[in-house]
């Protein structure tokens, strides 16, 4: 026995429903899955089933014997207009003949002898076939007059009884020229994350609005929309820092060095060749001289260009697996959730996750049979050096993402948290308003809330140390955020270390703070 999923469109009548289902249990399939939604998309079923693999066979020859089975989703184009048909009977029963030949689908008629035009029809239609559109608008030219209101090949105008083919529509301005099959087994996907929350008391519908703005967001600050906040921090004579805050998701730093530069997480697979391009813009831009990334944990826009890089990536077992699975809270006390697996699978296409493949694993600790070093809290993975600044890879507990690492730097106070520390109030609305998304989708970005807040209070203590420490220097512990300003902390709370300056794709960076 083997699961399979397959998408049911059947007509909108008493029996429908049951006449698939009867077939399904005939092959003694067992469902598994079903969601269909009236008030989202009156003809389409989602279906997961449980059948030896013959038994499937039989169930979809059934099922597209009688029309059921949807086996692709082709471009729907919406046409609207007007036009004038003579005052005679029978006038409207031809029109209706052209328009059925050419296999269109009616979804408006607005007519009235007594209204304001009493000699012209409004007519809607939905047509599967574009090529078809020519030839039904030459026909109907030659016996009318016609005026075209709206004529649309993205979906936007399709009206809700085809919600799905719109959806796809959209989702194929993001996934490129996906294939049918594999567009379908996404759509599988997102129903299933809008079904998930909707037993949440989540609307379907802003659902998939959010998945939808996912996408958006990341493809309209791509390309010539590319723009980052940039901090800039002299940590020794020789040595700079910079932190890149990219539109949407993580940010990247980057420590420059007389002999080599050594970046810490790399920003979503989709802004690759806009990071390039702004790392030229600062004269930084010889990739040859890149010699390590570090990772702090597997999520997208912390990972997700890391394949594009010449580089070699640091990072432990852990979270090479997470890169590797189909969910982000693998290995976590969250991992069969849904809603983290469904997501990640949204994430990873929508922002081209290209992990690391040159990859150096990080040392594994053994609990046992010795001593583990710490710092504070956090078990010391390795030691390494960035130029003449000695670091340690921190094993963060797994709030956030199971694997993930801290980096610190005790004798300059430069510590690298993660999502584990955010300094929210530096965030801009634009990008509080895209990372709302992750939380809306999944309800929680940490794959373990509780030992989340544990991490982070392990955290703020360790950072309280570290300015004890540089106190006598008159310095602070440098935060360095997975979003966000650099910050430090002041009587409890996270503030801006040093303003930044905006580069902007194409254009000379303007000072912003």
């Amino acid at each position: 026995m083997e699961q399979f999923s397959f998408i049911a469109c059947m007509p909108d009548r008493p029996g429908a429903l049951h006449r698939a289902a009867e077939i399904v249990t005939r092959y003694e399939g067992n469902i598994n899955r079903i969601q269909y939604d009236h008030r989202i998309d009156m003809h389409t079923v989602f279906f997961e089933v449980t059948a030896a693999p013959q038994a499937y066979e039989k169930i979809r020859e059934e099922l597209e014997k009688i029309g059921y089975l949807q086996t692709s989703l082709q471009p729907v184009a919406f046409l609207k207009f007007h036009i004038y048909l003579p005052n005679c009977p029978g006038a409207l029963f031809d029109l209706l003949n052209h328009i059925t030949s050419s296999g269109a689908n009616i979804t408006l008629l607005d007519f009235d002898d007594r209204g304001q035009h009493p000699e012209r029809l409004v007519v809607g239609l939905n047509i599967e076939n574009p090529g078809m559109i020519d030839t039904l608008l030459n026909r109907l030219k030659s016996r009318y007059r016609l005026e075209i209101l709206e004529y649309d090949t993205t979906g936007e105008k399709l009206d809700d009884t085809v919600f799905y083919l719109r959806l796809a529509q959209k989702l194929r301005s993001f996934l490129g020229s996906a294939e049918d099959a594999f567009l379908m087994r996404f759509l599988h996907d997102i129903n299933h994350i809008a079904q998930e929350l909707s037993n949440l008391r989540k609307d379907p519908i802003e659902v998939f609005e959010n998945i939808l703005k996912v996408g958006d967001c990341l493809n309209r600050t791509s390309g010539d929309n590319f723009y980052a906040d940039v901090q800039r921090i002299r940590v020794r004579d020789d040595i700079e820092l910079l932190c890149f805050q990219l539109p949407c998701g993580g940010n990247i730093y980057l420590f420059d060095t007389p002999s080599e530069r050594v970046m810490i997480d790399t920003g979503y697979g989709i802004y690759f060749k806009d990071i390039v391009n702004m790392l030229q813009h600062y004269g930084l831009g010889d990739l040859s001289l890149l010699k390590r990334i570090y990772i702090t944990h597997a999520d997208a826009d912390h990972c997700g260009a890391a394949g594009f890089f010449p580089a070699p990536s640091y990072l432990n077992r852990e979270t090479f697996l997470i890169t590797r699975e189909t969910s982000r809270a693998y290995g976590s006390s969250n991992q069969g959730c849904i809603l983290e697996e469904v997501y990640t699978k949204i994430i990873n296409l929508f922002s081209r996750f290209t992990p690391p493949e040159n990859i150096v694993l990080l040392p594994e600790i053994s609990l046992s049979g010795k001593t583990v070093e710490k710092r504070g809290s956090f078990p010391v993975i390795t030691r390494f050096l960035i130029g003449d600044l000695e670091f340690e890879a921190l094993a963060g507990m797994g709030g956030h993402m199971h694997g993930e690492v801290f980096y610190l730097c005790p004798e300059e106070g430069l510590l690298f948290p993660e999502d584990a520390v955010i300094n929210f109030r530096s965030l801009t609305p634009a990008r509080t308003e895209y990372n709302v998304l992750a939380d809306y989708l999944m309800t929680s970005v940490n794959v373990d809330s509780k030992l989340a807040r544990e991490e982070r209070k392990a955290l703020i203590s360790l950072i309280s140390e570290i300015d004890d420490k540089l106190a006598g220097k008159n310095r602070k512990c440098l935060i360095c955020c997975g979003h966000g300003s650099i910050s430090v902390m002041e009587d409890g709370k996270l503030v801006e270390y040093t303003g930044s300056e905006r580069y902007v794709a194409g254009q000379k960076h303007i000072s912003v703070s």
